[in-house]
Protein backbone atom coordinates (compact mmCIF):
# COMPACT_ATOMS: atom_id res chain seq x y z
CA UNK A 1 0.00 0.00 0.00
CA UNK A 2 1.19 3.18 -0.97
CA UNK A 3 0.33 6.53 0.83
CA UNK A 4 -0.35 9.58 -1.20
CA UNK A 5 -0.66 13.17 -0.88
CA UNK A 6 -2.06 15.09 -3.55
CA UNK A 7 -2.40 18.75 -3.72
CA UNK A 8 -2.48 21.22 -6.52
CA UNK A 9 -2.30 25.19 -7.55
CA UNK A 10 0.22 26.29 -4.35
CA UNK A 11 1.50 29.38 -6.04
CA UNK A 12 4.96 29.40 -4.67
CA UNK A 13 2.67 28.68 -1.04
CA UNK A 14 3.93 25.88 0.97
CA UNK A 15 3.02 26.19 5.03
CA UNK A 16 3.83 24.04 8.12
CA UNK A 17 0.03 22.98 7.89
CA UNK A 18 0.79 21.45 4.45
CA UNK A 19 4.00 19.60 5.14
CA UNK A 20 2.47 18.58 8.36
CA UNK A 21 -0.30 16.87 6.03
CA UNK A 22 2.13 15.30 3.74
CA UNK A 23 4.81 14.06 6.42
CA UNK A 24 3.71 10.31 6.81
CA UNK A 25 3.06 9.95 2.59
CA UNK A 26 5.02 7.81 0.25
CA UNK A 27 4.75 10.21 -2.36
CA UNK A 28 3.80 13.40 -3.12
CA UNK A 29 1.64 14.02 -6.18
CA UNK A 30 1.43 17.90 -7.47
CA UNK A 31 -1.35 18.66 -10.08
CA UNK A 32 0.67 22.26 -11.67
CA UNK A 33 0.96 25.86 -10.86
CA UNK A 34 3.49 25.10 -8.43
CA UNK A 35 4.35 28.21 -8.92
CA UNK A 36 8.34 28.44 -7.88
CA UNK A 37 11.10 25.38 -7.93
CA UNK A 38 11.34 25.70 -4.56
CA UNK A 39 8.56 24.49 -4.44
CA UNK A 40 9.08 21.34 -6.08
CA UNK A 41 12.01 21.33 -4.04
CA UNK A 42 11.01 21.38 -0.65
CA UNK A 43 8.52 18.81 -1.74
CA UNK A 44 10.90 16.07 -2.76
CA UNK A 45 12.90 16.68 0.28
CA UNK A 46 9.84 15.19 2.27
CA UNK A 47 8.96 12.25 -0.21
CA UNK A 48 9.06 11.07 -4.17
CA UNK A 49 7.67 13.61 -6.33
CA UNK A 50 5.29 13.19 -9.07
CA UNK A 51 4.22 16.63 -11.24
CA UNK A 52 2.93 18.33 -14.22
CA UNK A 53 3.88 21.73 -14.89
CA UNK A 54 1.09 23.90 -14.85
CA UNK A 55 0.17 27.35 -16.73
CA UNK A 56 2.55 29.71 -14.57
CA UNK A 57 5.02 27.59 -14.22
CA UNK A 58 8.34 28.66 -15.93
CA UNK A 59 10.91 27.12 -17.95
CA UNK A 60 12.99 25.68 -14.83
CA UNK A 61 10.02 23.73 -13.35
CA UNK A 62 9.09 22.57 -16.78
CA UNK A 63 12.26 21.12 -17.41
CA UNK A 64 11.50 19.11 -14.36
CA UNK A 65 7.79 18.30 -14.87
CA UNK A 66 6.05 17.39 -18.26
CA UNK A 67 2.84 18.62 -19.18
CA UNK A 68 1.13 15.14 -18.80
CA UNK A 69 2.13 12.75 -16.57
CA UNK A 70 1.04 8.95 -17.15
CA UNK A 71 2.54 6.11 -14.94
CA UNK A 72 1.23 3.40 -13.25
CA UNK A 73 1.67 3.17 -9.32
CA UNK A 74 0.73 -0.45 -7.34
CA UNK A 75 -1.36 -1.52 -10.42
CA UNK A 76 -3.20 1.78 -10.77
CA UNK A 77 -3.34 3.46 -14.40
CA UNK A 78 -3.13 7.47 -13.69
CA UNK A 79 -3.05 9.99 -15.59
CA UNK A 80 -2.39 13.29 -14.22
CA UNK A 81 -2.58 17.30 -16.14
CA UNK A 82 -2.68 20.68 -15.08
CA UNK A 83 -5.47 21.58 -17.16
CA UNK A 84 -7.43 19.29 -17.89
CA UNK A 85 -11.30 19.55 -17.48
CA UNK A 86 -13.61 16.73 -16.03
CA UNK A 87 -15.70 13.82 -16.49
CA UNK A 88 -18.17 15.34 -19.02
CA UNK A 89 -15.80 18.26 -20.20
CA UNK A 90 -12.69 17.19 -20.88
CA UNK A 91 -9.95 19.60 -22.21
CA UNK A 92 -9.42 19.41 -26.20
CA UNK A 93 -5.91 18.42 -24.83
CA UNK A 94 -6.64 15.15 -23.70
CA UNK A 95 -10.58 14.22 -24.30
CA UNK A 96 -9.39 11.76 -27.57
CA UNK A 97 -6.30 9.95 -25.77
CA UNK A 98 -8.80 9.73 -22.42
CA UNK A 99 -11.49 8.30 -24.44
CA UNK A 100 -9.02 6.02 -26.62
CA UNK A 101 -7.58 4.48 -23.49
CA UNK A 102 -8.91 5.31 -20.39
CA UNK A 103 -7.00 5.55 -16.97
CA UNK A 104 -8.22 4.54 -13.85
CA UNK A 105 -7.56 7.46 -12.05
CA UNK A 106 -7.79 10.64 -13.58
CA UNK A 107 -5.69 14.10 -12.15
CA UNK A 108 -6.11 17.65 -12.85
CA UNK A 109 -5.58 20.97 -11.15
CA UNK A 110 -5.94 24.86 -12.69
CA UNK A 111 -9.76 25.24 -12.00
CA UNK A 112 -8.60 25.61 -7.78
CA UNK A 113 -12.22 24.03 -7.06
CA UNK A 114 -12.42 20.57 -5.41
CA UNK A 115 -14.03 17.94 -7.66
CA UNK A 116 -14.11 14.20 -6.72
CA UNK A 117 -16.26 12.80 -9.12
CA UNK A 118 -16.38 9.20 -11.40
CA UNK A 119 -16.97 9.07 -15.29
CA UNK A 120 -19.63 6.15 -15.81
CA UNK A 121 -18.75 6.19 -19.78
CA UNK A 122 -15.10 5.28 -18.87
CA UNK A 123 -15.19 2.55 -16.79
CA UNK A 124 -16.14 4.45 -13.56
CA UNK A 125 -12.82 6.36 -14.55
CA UNK A 126 -11.87 8.08 -11.01
CA UNK A 127 -11.44 12.15 -11.21
CA UNK A 128 -9.31 14.05 -8.91
CA UNK A 129 -8.68 17.93 -8.41
CA UNK A 130 -7.26 18.84 -5.47
CA UNK A 131 -8.79 22.36 -5.50
CA UNK A 132 -5.82 24.69 -4.77
CA UNK A 133 -3.54 24.56 -1.46
CA UNK A 134 -2.27 28.19 -2.13
CA UNK A 135 -3.54 31.64 -1.15
CA UNK A 136 -3.63 33.24 -4.95
CA UNK A 137 -7.04 32.99 -6.40
CA UNK A 138 -10.44 32.89 -5.94
CA UNK A 139 -11.08 30.31 -3.72
CA UNK A 140 -12.30 30.32 -0.52
CA UNK A 141 -10.83 27.26 1.29
CA UNK A 142 -7.35 26.13 1.04
CA UNK A 143 -8.06 22.24 0.19
CA UNK A 144 -5.36 18.91 -0.26
CA UNK A 145 -6.13 15.08 -0.98
CA UNK A 146 -5.00 11.87 0.88
CA UNK A 147 -5.75 8.70 -0.26
CA UNK A 148 -4.05 5.34 -0.64
CA UNK A 149 -3.52 2.86 -3.78
CA UNK A 150 -3.36 -0.90 -3.03
CA UNK A 151 -4.25 -3.49 -5.73
CA UNK A 152 -4.96 -0.73 -8.49
CA UNK A 153 -7.41 0.81 -6.32
CA UNK A 154 -7.51 3.75 -4.71
CA UNK A 155 -8.62 3.48 -0.80
CA UNK A 156 -8.93 5.87 2.26
CA UNK A 157 -9.78 8.93 0.21
CA UNK A 158 -9.71 11.93 2.58
CA UNK A 159 -10.07 16.09 1.47
CA UNK A 160 -8.31 17.73 3.64
CA UNK A 161 -9.35 21.60 4.45
CA UNK A 162 -6.04 23.70 5.23
CA UNK A 163 -8.49 27.07 6.30
CA UNK A 164 -9.27 29.93 4.46
CA UNK A 165 -7.27 31.10 1.49
CA UNK A 166 -6.92 34.87 3.10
Amino acid sequence: MLKIGLLSDTHSYLDDQIMRHLSDRDEIWHAGDFGSMAVSDRLQELAPLRGVYGNIDDAAIRQVHPKVNRFVVEGLDVLMTHIGGYPGKYHPDVRESIKQNPPQLYITGHSHILKIMTDKSLNNLLHINPGAAGKHGFHKIRTMVKFSVSEGRVQDLQVVELGKRA
